[in-house]
C-alpha cells in the first residue's frame, strides 16, 4: 500500500485527526479513501548545514502550482524507510572500492528498527546482493559479493532500483554512488525522473571525482551531471566530493538526514494525472528547506 492510501485509511477510521500534530514514532502513515494526500518529506538545515529539529506545522508553508495549500498532516517523528543502496563498481572505482563499501557499511549500521535495505552494484551489469532486510550484519556481509565490470550503466541501475521498490510499501529511497558519467544505459535521466516522481521515491546521490589509469593514460572523471537534478527534483540530497576520505562521513550524513526529516501532507485535489509544481517553505530565520519539487495529481 502506498503512503497516500494508508493515511487516508487512517483518517477514515478516525485513528488520526487530519490536524494532529504528529504521528506515533516508527508509524508509517498512509491513506485509503476518496481523498488523496500528497506526502512530502522535508530536510531543514541552518546556515552551518546542521539539521534543524523541533519545528512545528506552523513553521512550514506548502505551495502547489504557486497556490498555498493547508497542511493537513504533519509529523516530526522518525518514519521507517525502504532503501536501495546502489554502488558504482566499474573499473574506475577499483582504487576506491574499499572506501565506498566502508561508507555503505556505516549507512547500514545506522538503520533503525522498521527500516529495510538492499545493497546493489552497477557496471556493465546490474546486481542486487540480497532481498530487502533489516538485518544490518546480513547487509554488511552482502557488500562482499558485489562484482566488478567496465561500462557505467548509471540510469539503468536507478531504473532497476525503482523496479525493486515497486514490491514494497511505505517510504521509498534510492541512494546511488558513482564516480563517473553514464556510458551505456538504455534508460535516460528523463525516464528515471518521471518514474521516481510518479512512484514517490526519494533519490539521494553521492558523486566522487576520480583520478585513475585506464590502461593507456591518466583520466579524471566527474559524476554524471544529471544526478544533481534527479536528487533535487525528488527531495533527496546531492553530495559531490573531491576527496575520497569524505565518503564515510557523507554516507553517515545521508542516514542522519533520512531519520531527521519532517513529514508534511496536503490534499492532492483533482486526480488529473498531470505533473504539478510543488514548493515547501520554512519560516524559521536562517533555515532552508529541501523537499521534492513536483507531484502527479
Amino acid at each position: 500500500m502506498d503512503l497516500p492510501r494508508l493515511l487516508a485509511c487512517t483518517l477514515a477510521l478516525g485513528l488520526l485527526s487530519p490536524t494532529a500534530g504528529g504521528l506515533s514514532a516508527r508509524q508509517t502513515p498512509t491513506f485509503r479513501g476518496a481523498t488523496r494526500f500528497v506526502p512530502v518529506y522535508a530536510t531543514v538545515i541552518d546556515r552551518d548545514r546542521r539539521l534543524v529539529p523541533g519545528l512545528t506545522r506552523d513553521d512550514f508553508e506548502v505551495l502547489a502550482d504557486g497556490k498555498p495549500r493547508p497542511i493537513t498532516v504533519f509529523s516530526s517523528d522518525i518514519q521507517p524507510i525502504t532503501v536501495v543502496v546502489m554502488l558504482d563498481t566499474s573499473a574506475s572505482m577499483t582504487p576506491n572500492l574499499d572506501l565506498v563499501k566502508a561508507g555503505a557499511e556505516q549507512f547500514f549500521l545506522r538503520l533503525l528498527p522498521g527500516d529495510q535495505a538492499v545493497a546493489g552494484a552497477f557496471n556493465d551489469k546490474i546486481e542486487f546482493a540480497s532481498d530487502f532486510t533489516g538485518d544490518r550484519d546480513e547487509l554488511i556481509a552482502s557488500l562482499g559479493s558485489l562484482d566488478f565490470g567496465n561500462p557505467t550503466r548509471l540510469y539503468d541501475a536507478v531504473a532497476l532500483s525503482l523496479e525493486q521498490l515497486l514490491k514494497v510499501d511505505g517510504r521509498k529511497v534510492v541512494l546511488v554512488f558513482t564516480d563517473g558519467a553514464d556510458t551505456s544505459s538504455s534508460a535516460s535521466l528523463g525516464d528515471v525522473l518521471a518514474r521516481a516522481r510518479a512512484e514517490e521515491v526519494m533519490v539521494y546521490a553521492i558523486g566522487l571525482e576520480a583520478d585513475y589509469f585506464n590502461g593507456v593514460r591518466r583520466v579524471r572523471s566527474k559524476p554524471d551531471r544529471g544526478l544533481r537534478k534527479l536528487a533535487e527534483e525528488t527531495g533527496g540530497g546531492y553530495f559531490e566530493l573531491d576527496k575520497k576520505d569524505l565518503l564515510t562521513s557523507t554516507f553517515t550524513r545521508v542516514s542522519e538526514e533520512l531519520h531527521s526529516q519532517y513529514l508534511i501532507g496536503f490534499e492532492a485535489g483533482e486526480r488529473d494525472g498531470k505533473v504539478h509544481k510543488l514548493e515547501v517553505k520554512v519560516k524559521k530565520p536562517g533555515a532552508t528547506v529541501r523537499a521534492r519539487r513536483s507531484y502527479v495529481g
